[in-house]
């Protein structure tokens, strides 16, 4: 307009409106003419300029490369949260052996493994029947088990194969003494105890509600219930008079005091046997827990995955043994398994559901998605739970090991003046150390951890980190080391004790 408009007083008269008309377009013409020799005139030789046209950079991303990016781009609250580094000293006791790990061979010097409940006591049985079976899995001779490329390469279910819920149904009914039967139907398969946890996480409460958990208990409760679900968890502390056994006393005081609060208590969840303690509740205390439940109309989460793990004189009873009864409410009742303990299996990833809450199963065979196990493993565990003959045989030799480690261990501990509380199952001793810690708090408790660490070169869990309200109790575990190592372990413990009782 600006060039027109002084041109139309120029060609006012005769003719004007037909010279107003063809000027600026003449005008236009040659500009454009002008422009587009200048830009094949600038670079005549590159390949560009006769193939496909250049698109011009914007502003905005010739600008990105000078003036740089305004703010740290962020990531979401979650994230944030679990990026930090780890406080727990469970986390930091596995992270420092990961950096320093002890090998008789290799580095001899290096920290051994006593805080990770890994079971190594028998995976020479393990060993020999993969030897003896893999090759005729792989060559299609195990029938629905095999390791056939057909059964292992296409989609599978992601809540579990039925040939695995129902081989998984036997040996629970075996390795539990055989005095409950297990529905495959009310299983749903995950990817170990961790995902089935979480995932029961989710479909029993809501973000900010919370569990109940008798202390001591696993320290990974703390990330498997709060990271991903959100759910709290309020600790009912034991102690050591009752050999931190639970009461229902204790439960009560916990629940109301949360009521008070303004905080829902969705569920309790228990590890039965215990760890880290190593206990077992009675057929008595179970009915209690359900008549709890059943008065606060919550649930009960039982993580039994040390239920074949057992040693001492207490006979270790399944809470779905005592839901035979019509006048209990079988659907607030769920239970956790896997076989990273009782079959030594950790790294293959074999854990499960089992519910009586249609609805609860319904949810969790669709979250499973997110945590299946994969094809290969579950033809492979399916084949070795179906031969009778071998589980029988792992089974008694596994218990047999356990409880030949865990005595000599203990009357070891005993004559270095450390006592343990008295355990049933597990694959560890609760060890009282309150003696040899200076002051008689957190913070001697911490102390006496790091001189395991840089003056033994050993990695126990303190109780600190299962929520342990006394302070210099610690859960050594004995079935990452076969006995011969014993004496080994014992002289380094002896280090620490000899250097804790020396004048400071």
């Amino acid at each position: 307009m600006k060039l027109i408009v002084p041109l139309q007083g120029v060609v006012q008269g005769r003719g004007g409106l037909l010279l107003g008309s063809l000027i600026p377009c003449a005008l236009f013409y040659f500009l454009q003419l002008y422009l587009k020799r200048r830009r094949s005139g600038s670079n005549p030789h590159s390949p560009s300029s006769t193939s496909s046209p250049t698109l011009p950079r914007t502003s905005s991303r010739s600008n990105l490369s000078t003036r740089g990016s305004i703010s740290r781009v962020r990531v979401s609250k979650l994230a944030t949260l679990i990026s930090k580094p780890d406080e727990s000293l469970y986390y930091l006791g596995l992270e420092r052996v990961s950096q320093d790990p002890y090998d008789a061979s290799i580095n001899p010097n290096g920290i051994i493994q006593l805080g990770l409940s890994d079971n190594k006591l028998c995976l020479d049985l393990i060993e020999k029947w993969v030897s003896r079976n893999l090759e005729g899995l792989v060559m299609g001779s195990g029938g629905a088990a095999s390791l056939s490329i057909n059964g292992i390469a296409p989609y599978q279910t992601f809540h579990g194969l039925d040939e695995l819920k129902m081989a998984l149904s036997d040996f629970m009914h075996q390795v539990m003494g055989g005095s409950v039967k297990f529905d495959p139907s009310n299983m749903v398969l995950t990817s170990g105890a961790t995902p089935a946890i979480e995932i029961l996480s989710f479909c029993l409460a809501d973000h900010g509600n919370a569990f109940l958990v008798p202390t001591p208990y696993y320290p990974g409760f703390d990330r498997d219930v709060r990271w991903r679900p959100g759910v709290d968890l309020i600790p009912v502390h034991c102690r050591s008079t009752d050999n931190f056994n639970l009461n229902i006393t204790a439960l009560q005081q916990a629940f109301s005091q949360a009521r008070k609060r303004g905080v829902k208590v969705r569920g309790i969840l228990i590890s039965n046997p215990s760890n880290p303690v190593g206990n077992i509740l009675t057929q008595d205390m179970l009915y209690s827990l359900l008549d709890f439940a059943e008065e606060k109309n919550i649930h009960i989460i039982a993580d039994e995955v040390f239920a074949g793990s057992t040693y001492g004189s207490e006979t270790f009873v399944s809470i779905a043994e005592i839901l035979d009864s019509e006048y209990i409410d079988k659907s607030r009742v769920h239970i956790i398994y896997g076989l990273s303990k009782d079959l030594s299996l950790a790294g293959f990833r074999v854990g499960l559901i089992y519910s009586f809450n249609q609805s609860v199963l319904s949810a969790a065979k669709k979250l499973s998605r997110f945590s299946s196990i994969s094809a290969p493993t579950q033809r492979l565990v399916t084949a070795m739970l179906s031969d009778k003959r071998f589980i029988q045989e792992y089974i008694v030799t596994n218990q047999k090991r356990i409880r030949q480690v865990h005595d000599e261990f203990v009357d070891c501990l005993s004559k270095l003046g450390i006592k343990c509380s008295k355990s049933s199952a597990g694959m560890f001793c609760w060890a009282d150390m309150s003696g040899l810690i200076r002051p008689y708090s957190e913070k001697g408790e911490l102390d006496l951890w790091e001189r395991f660490m840089s003056v033994a070169k050993i990695n126990i869990t303190p109780g600190s980190a299962c929520h342990c309200i006394e302070p210099g109790w610690f859960r050594i575990c004995f079935t990452t080391i076969t006995f011969e190592d014993i004496p080994l372990v014992i002289e380094r413990i002896r280090k620490v004790v000899e250097s804790c009782k020396s004048p400071r």
